[in-house]
């Protein structure tokens, strides 16, 4: 059983764990010294700040922590040592909007007002105070804070340079982890495109070319948002969302706790979303692999598209697959609204109001279980809290996307290759033996039937028939596309199939009727990159086909560039520089796939003579329609629904007066067709 697409996204994250875990790690460096931010806060406000509201102690001996007031010297009962006496206790509370200085210790929770008089009213569960007090002035109240401002410079410089060390650390993160992403996708597209190469014809004929260019391109540019910013999303929204409950656990488990209940919201959250999402996304990817297929096959048919008027058509068939599109886009973008910032910031303002209401009123008219420090590091915390949370729904769109992408781009990858063996074998001498070989395209479809022959050494064998007789199923099979159901295929005397099919065609060449020219130049065309064929023997091979006649008139000659297919060149100029590029290999068996039957007969005689040149010395296999192309032959085959009716020399097969001899005088224009009344 395969693993699930999620655990494989993972697999392929973990060839990176290194770099991937480091980044992590700084991410938590970075989170930890941020999440100081509210802590440190909290202290400066209720130590520093509203710590001034306090009980004070007349003392004695003066210090830094000592204020002289009327020529009495306090210091706040928090702060006292061993070594202080202390003369007398005082109370320094804010009543209303001013601050008193109440010569006598009273309670600091309570609620506080003042009476007729002006005296100060403090009311507990337990009893009702009313003391009087000196109501201070600004420049007094500022002599009890004095010792405070040093501290809070201090705790601002810290938070300051906590926060530059944090960015340091954030930033090693987003570069860390942007690299091990691109670093992931670059390997997962190599992996695809390799799989490919090892992927059986079949594959491609049952496939439109777009549909698998989808998958490369746009489905793992899909998973590399997945690495490059989803990753790195919620990895750090969890880390945060971890690092900020603990926070809150610090502060005060009974608050804390109610928070909780976000987890399971968004969780649910998630899997909802999922649901919807998945579904509308894998419509979403087939349609653009769809429309992929279809323009790619658009442009390469435009011609014929023009030619027979079907411009509108095309186009409304483009439009029901974009439209198709357009739907489930409309949905999906109907899902995010409903599931992404207004909705987070909906259970945020709810969160707020909720602990103001029921936290808030009691620290602030001091009856509460809280202090004002902790209820602003909580808010803080809290307004934390939703920000990864926002930004990891934020998310999730790309995160279904490149999960729905993910299966698509394994599912290709769990078709079933084949197995890459390149060792070098010894030349052939080039003996090509068929025996009773049965073969079908579909289940019991048989294109060939029971068919047997013998090629020996540096013959020519030539294949003719009428259009599905099965002569390129021949080809198909000698070159390993697809192997037999029933039967043997022999080079030399060794079954195909005993070896790998890189084996197989490493010494057998081929020339299609249609020859593919790649983009590059003409050396590389001959040689396709492979370092074992030179500069040198490329130029030979192309003088040795006659196609420097034209090549040497090009402005950069051998190393002209070459565009998309070599629309540039004639048929006859592509297929004289296919017939070098096959010469450059020099193969002990050559297959020629009509290789002449697109060229017009001023450009066949130059064909002619090219051709006697590559199959010098070599077992050559034609495919012809071109019956005048092939009197050469050491042997014909004729075909006729998988099997061989006819073999023998051109003038043997004339003789017959069979099949061949009709396909010949039609050709020859000798054979009249005569009705039948």
């Amino acid at each position: 059983m395969k693993p699930s697409t999620e655990k494989r996204l993972v697999q392929y994250a973990m060839r990176n764990k290194k770099m991937i875990f480091f980044g992590l790690f700084c991410l938590l460096l970075a989170v930890a010294l941020e999440l100081t931010g509210p802590f440190i806060a909290k202290r400066l406000i209720d130590e520093h700040i509203v710590g001034i509201e306090n009980h004070w102690m007349e003392v004695q001996d003066d210090d830094n922590q000592t204020v002289e007031y009327q020529g009495r010297l306090f210091k706040r009962a928090d702060r006292l040592s061993e070594q202080d006496e202390v003369i007398r206790k005082v109370t320094l509370l804010q009543a209303e909007r001013s601050y008193y200085l109440i010569e006598e210790e009273v309670p600091l929770t309570g609620n506080r007002s003042l009476n007729n008089e002006g005296a100060v009213v403090i009311q507990t569960p337990e009893q009702t105070w009313t003391v009087a007090g000196e109501k201070l002035t600004l420049g007094a109240l500022y002599r009890f804070f004095s010792p405070e401002v040093q501290p809070i410079i201090w705790l601002l410089v810290l938070y300051m340079g906590l926060i530059v060390i944090a960015s340091v650390f954030q930033y090693l993160k987003t570069y860390l982890l942007q690299v091990s992403s691109n670093r992931i996708i670059k390997q997962m597209r190599d992996d695809v495109f390799g799989h490919i190469q090892r992927l059986p014809i079949s594959y491609f004929v049952n496939r439109p070319a777009g549909k698998i260019v989808a998958r490369v391109t746009n489905d793992t540019e899909a998973i590399r948002e997945l690495y490059v910013k989803v990753l790195e999303t919620f990895a750090s929204g969890m880390i945060y969302m971890s690092g900020i409950f603990f926070a809150l656990f610090l502060l005060d488990i009974r608050l804390a706790a109610v928070t909780l209940l976000v987890i399971p919201i968004m969780v649910i959250w998630m899997k909802w979303y999922k649901v919807y999402a998945g579904k509308f996304n894998r419509v979403i990817r087939s349609t653009v692999s769809d429309i992929n297929g279809f323009i790619n096959e658009a442009i390469q048919g435009m011609p014929i598209i023009q030619a027979f008027r079907r411009t509108k058509s095309i186009e409304d068939e483009f439009e029901t697959l974009n439209h198709r599109h357009y739907t489930y886009q409309i949905k999906m973008n109907t899902l995010n609204a409903l599931t992404s910032f207004n909705l987070v910031n909906v259970i945020r303002n709810l969160a707020f109001v909720a602990f103001i209401w029921y936290f808030g009123g009691m620290s602030l008219n001091g009856t509460g279980i809280v202090s004002v420090g902790v209820l602003y590091a909580f808010v803080d915390y809290l307004t934390r809290l939703f920000e990864p949370m926002n930004q990891m729904i934020s998310q999730l769109p790309q995160l279904e996307q490149a999960r729905v992408a993910g299966s698509r781009v394994f599912e290709l990858m769990d078709q079933e290759g084949e197995e890459v063996k390149d060792e070098s074998i010894s030349r052939y001498k080039g003996e090509v033996v068929f025996d009773h070989v049965w073969f079908a395209y579909e289940e019991d479809d048989y294109v060939l039937k029971d068919m047997s022959f013998k090629i020996e050494p540096g013959q020519t064998a030539a294949f003719v028939g009428h259009t599905g007789s099965g002569k390129s199923s021949v080809m198909n099979l000698l070159f390993r596309f697809y192997d037999p159901q029933k039967g043997k295929i022999m080079i030399d005397g060794m079954d195909t199939k005993s070896l790998s099919r890189q084996q197989v065609r490493k010494h057998i060449g081929i020339v299609l009727q249609d020859p593919f020219i790649f983009t590059g130049t003409i050396i590389s065309n001959v040689t396709m990159n492979d370092p074992s064929i030179t500069r040198e023997q490329a130029i030979a091979a192309l003088k040795a086909v006659g196609a420097d006649s034209f090549i040497e008139k090009l402005p950069n000659q051998y190393d002209e560039p070459v565009k998309e297919k070599g629309s540039e060149f004639s048929a006859g100029q592509r297929q004289l520089i296919s017939f070098a590029r096959a010469l450059a290999f020099d193969p002990a068996i050559l297959i020629l796939d009509e290789a002449t039957a697109s060229i017009d007969t001023e450009t066949e005689g130059l064909i002619q003579e090219a051709l006697k040149i590559l199959t010098k010395g070599r077992t050559t296999l034609v495919i012809a329609h071109r019956l005048s192309t092939i009197q050469q032959a050491d042997q014909i085959f004729v075909l006729e629904r998988g099997k061989i009716i006819e073999k023998g020399t051109h003038d043997q097969l004339i003789q017959q007066q069979g099949n061949y001899y009709q396909m010949y005088k039609m050709q020859q224009g000798q054979l009249k067709n005569q009705a039948v009344v």
